[in-house]
């Protein structure tokens, strides 16, 4: 159940309105709009309390509306918010009218490596600078990431470049630690279903991106977000990055008919990853063209100053040279859908 105050309710209508839903058995999860105050009804009362309580909330003078939602990720659902959410993340703005860029490498390796690559993606028109401090790779030998250290670099970058970052949370230990370096939390593919993970991003209120698993459908995808908005935070992105098909030819099969059934479904954001969808450079940027077109709200882009040298996944990496000739590219494409790069 999803109870809408009317513009401009104090917090004491708010707190009238919640302590009624706790009276009738659930739990109430407030969310505070520019305009709106939303209170999600999270729990499973009895047919009789929610026959009683439905009235009662109407009643109440704070109260715009009272709506039941059948889809099971309640909060996620567009039947909740029927407006496009619209994240904030330090100034910039991601699901709104201007296409958001992510990019950077897949791994910090060293500081001149992220610091020449946030200066060069930032002067070709990203708003977000990405990079992996803490790398979950398929082989135990394969490169891991500097941890800690990758955090302090990113961290070095956003001061001196004034961009945003996003990195990588692989466990619920680690998210405390990764807040205090990043804007953005992602969640990988591989921890699509950690939900003891997923519930830890939601105790905390930086915006996360959540990544499509390697076989997971839409609607699991929607009930893994779930998670983090049962939690309380409302900050959240879905980002499509290829699913697992018999198709050799591809590192996975990008999957942007998952773009549109996203934004049917509900009213996240979501950002289109062409680098891990394809994995191969060729492929980028007339993947990240078609995303946009199909209504991606932003790419998340891999950039190396040399990909031949990257410790992770240089084979999909663009170059600095071709990540300016990509924006380039996009802006008409942006434009003929009446959006902006």
């Amino acid at each position: 159940m999803i109870i809408i105050l009317k513009h401009g309710a104090s917090d004491d209508e708010v707190e009238t309105v919640s302590q009624k839903l706790r009276d009738h058995g659930y739990q109430p999860n407030v969310t505070r709009g520019v305009e709106d105050t939303i209170i999600a009804a999270i729990g499973s009362p009895s047919l009789s309390e929610k026959e009683m309580v439905a009235p009662q909330l109407q009643a109440l003078e704070a109260v715009e509306r009272v709506l039941f939602v059948s889809k099971p990720y309640k909060l996620v659902s567009r039947e909740s918010h029927p407006a496009d959410s619209v994240l904030d993340i330090q100034g910039v703005k991601v699901g709104g009218q201007q296409i958001c860029v992510m990019a950077g490498p897949c791994s910090v390796e060293n500081r001149e490596q992220v610091m020449t690559t946030a200066q060069a993606v930032r002067e070709s028109g990203a708003q977000i600078l990405r990079g992996g401090a803490y790398k979950p790779r398929t082989s135990p030998y394969d490169f891991q990431g500097l941890g800690l250290e990758g955090l302090e670099i990113l961290a070095a970058a956003r001061k001196a470049t004034g961009m945003p970052v996003i990195t990588e949370v692989m466990t619920p230990s680690l998210v405390e630690q990764v807040c205090e370096y990043a804007d953005v939390l992602q969640i990988g593919a591989r921890n699509m279903q950690n939900y003891d993970l997923l519930k830890e991003v939601g105790r905390c209120r930086t915006p996360a991106m959540l990544k499509r698993g390697l076989s997971s459908t839409i609607e699991e995808w929607l009930k893994a977000a779930e998670y983090i908005l049962a939690g309380g935070n409302s900050n959240v992105m879905f980002c499509e990055r290829g699913i697992r098909t018999f198709e050799p030819s591809t590192r996975f099969t990008l999957d942007l008919s998952a773009v549109p059934a996203i934004k049917k479904a509900s009213h996240l954001p979501i950002i289109v990853d062409p680098s891990q969808g394809t994995g191969r450079r060729d492929m980028v940027i007339a993947m990240s063209k078609a995303a946009i077109a199909c209504g991606a709200d932003g790419l998340l882009i891999e950039v190396h100053p040399h990909p031949e040298d990257a410790m992770s996944d240089g084979q999909q990496t663009l170059d600095i040279a071709q990540f300016n000739t990509l924006m380039h590219d996009l802006k008409p494409i942006a434009a003929a859908v009446g959006r902006s790069l």
